[in-house]
């Protein structure tokens, strides 16, 4: 044979040979993949948990997840591979041929060669149930475990596309993203509810291990002022801390914010346009990419709460100075547990009626009593009712979702201000501040979990967090 022909042959059989090769080998697939139809009529592996076994004479059938997704993978197999470790809630891996279903529930099923156990699960001891839907006070006793849950793992997918949303609309928008720092000497809010630090190992008794008083962060607000300094638009979101000896269900010791600066603005209208847009647009984000999650929230949990949603999507929000919510509820039938007058601060009953009373639609109050609010807010300098530019967003069936203000870049009345309240000396580095530069400034702070409350309709924080920590409970 011709030497050009024999390089030739060989060339082709080794084509074919690798080729061979590569399609023997399985493709890793997520559950999510599978179900879109990728890799159908290939040999590919799947790994997660079962969900549920059904074992027939000749076929065994089983539902598999691995947290991609809410809707399971059926498997279709022989009863040759029925294990008796193959139980709801045990780890698998799989191998097989993607294939169409012919069922009408399901587009496509995985006919299985080989299923292995990769971790037994005993159902017996399980805490939650097949086929049992389980009330979130019940799953949150398994902080550990309730992941496992299609109610838990919904949960926290729609948060991971939340908290997406949130990066991309300030990305958009041009914030520069801040990480402002978790330990601080500072009280942004100056309610006195901090965690302090301490080496649990001191070498020295008598001294700090900062040489100052250090806590936990309650807010990265100061830290973004700074940063506003050099940034027109700067944003954060992390976890903060509160010492509050609170059993509520709308607080936590420990959770997320997201808190935005902007440089060069004189109008609390700014910020309100910002908080509207990122409320609306994480929004809008999380209900087209994590359908069947919502879904499952607003049908099994918080049956009919996809209306209220919408319908704040639909509704521009509403805006209401402090005097005039002060007003609404005095004219109001409703009798409330905490009295209502001009410089009372508003609790979760007034906000929620005040919500109502604007037809179940977000509310922005602006214009609070100086009093009332931090040495930072900008003073408006009316009398006599003398108030600051701040702002608190209000929504349905949580009251207050976001807080802010413009900040007082008034050398010498945010100096009166700090003397007033006995701080100077504390922050005698934010005045520094407002004698380098400075420019009239705003922000706002929006707690995460309390937005997760908002748009699924959950009644308890603690069950919008992975892993929650309040007063006299800090598992895991």
């Amino acid at each position: 044979m011709h030497r050009t022909a024999v390089l030739t042959l060989c060339r082709r059989v080794f084509l074919q040979t690798l080729r061979h090769l590569c399609e023997e080998v399985p493709r890793k697939l997520r559950v999510s993949e599978a179900l879109s139809g990728v890799g159908l009529g290939k040999n590919v592996q799947i790994q997660g948990w079962v969900r549920s076994v059904r074992s027939q004479k000749a076929n065994l059938f089983v539902d598999v997840n691995d947290g991609s997704c809410l809707q399971p993978l059926q498997v279709v197999s022989t009863s040759e591979n029925q294990d008796p470790q193959l139980t709801f809630g045990s780890a698998v891996q799989i191998r097989g041929v993607l294939k169409k279903s012919l069922h009408r529930k399901q587009s496509v099923e995985l006919e299985a060669g080989n299923i292995y156990v990769v971790g037994e699960c005993n159902p017996l001891d399980f805490p939650f149930k097949i086929k049992e839907r389980h009330k979130l006070d019940y799953i949150r006793q398994f902080p550990h475990l309730r992941s496992r849950t299609n109610t838990f793992s919904s949960l926290l997918r729609i948060r991971s596309e939340a908290a997406w949303a949130v990066h991309s609309y300030f990305k958009e928008n041009g914030f520069v993203h801040i990480h402002t720092p978790i330990i601080t000497s500072n009280d942004c809010e100056g309610a006195g509810e901090l965690f302090q630090i301490e080496p649990s190992c001191p070498q020295n008794e008598d001294d700090n291990f900062f040489s100052v008083p250090a806590y936990l962060t309650v807010s990265g607000q100061l830290h973004l002022e700074v940063m506003a300094g050099s940034f027109s638009r700067v944003y954060t979101f992390g976890p903060t801390f509160r010492a509050e000896n609170s059993q509520s269900r709308r607080h936590l010791a420990e959770f997320f914010m997201v808190e935005a600066e902007v440089a060069f603005t004189r109008s609390i209208e700014d910020l309100t346009t910002v908080m509207e847009a990122m409320f609306r647009r994480t929004t809008e984000h999380v209900l087209d990419r994590c359908p069947q999650d919502v879904d499952l929230f607003h049908k099994h949990v918080t049956p009919g709460h996809r209306d209220a949603v919408e319908a704040m999507l639909k509704a521009k929000f509403h805006v209401v100075t402090y005097s005039e919510a002060i007003n609404i509820l005095k004219q109001s039938a409703q009798t409330f547990a905490f009295p209502v007058n001009w410089g009372c601060d508003l609790q979760t009953e007034h906000e929620k009626y005040l919500v109502k009373h604007c037809g179940m639609r977000p509310v922005f109050v602006i214009d609070y009593p100086y009093q009332l609010k931090p040495f930072y807010a900008r003073d408006n300098r009316d009398q006599p009712q003398r108030t600051v530019a701040a702002v608190d967003l209000l929504v349905p069936g949580v009251g207050e979702l976001c807080g802010g203000s413009l900040r007082e870049e008034r050398l010498d009345l945010l100096k009166a201000r700090l003397e007033e309240v006995g701080l100077e000396d504390t922050y005698s580095w934010y005045l520094d501040l407002r004698r380098f530069g400075s420019v009239p400034h705003g922000g706002f702070g929006m707690g995460f979990e309390r937005y997760l409350q908002c748009i699924l309709g959950v009644d308890n924080i603690k069950d919008v967090i992975p892993f929650p920590r309040y007063a006299h409970s800090c598992l895991l």
